[in-house]
């Protein structure tokens, strides 16, 4: 499928997003947590979103995946600020995910 390096990038994103969103919730100062929580439920929606549209083969994507890539350097930026292993992960794949919407963006 066309753009499914892409479309499997943004899922797997979709998914640390989600999974360090709800481990955030178990942390001991939650606090603490609420930016990194806000940031990882508003790059997964922005990913989701991104890889409907590429899996539909809509052409007039470049301004989301653009935006898309934004909100995921922010997330990982976010997340690379807290030593928990789901924040780490998380970063590392929203970084992964912002590098393949570069990718993306130069064909």
């Amino acid at each position: 499928m066309k753009n499914s390096k892409l479309i499997e990038s943004l899922l797997n994103c979709v998914s640390h997003c989600n999974y360090c969103a709800d481990a955030c919730l178990s942390e001991e100062n939650i606090k603490m947590m609420v930016d990194c929580i806000r940031t990882d439920r508003a790059c997964a929606e922005v990913c989701n979103t991104t890889a409907k549209l590429l899996a539909s083969n809509y052409a007039n994507v470049d301004e989301l995946v653009a935006f898309c890539k934004s909100v995921c350097e922010q997330c990982a930026e976010e997340c690379g600020n807290h030593d928990h292993d789901h924040c780490q992960s998380c970063a590392e794949a929203c970084t992964t995910c912002a590098e393949a919407c570069a990718e993306y963006l130069n064909q």
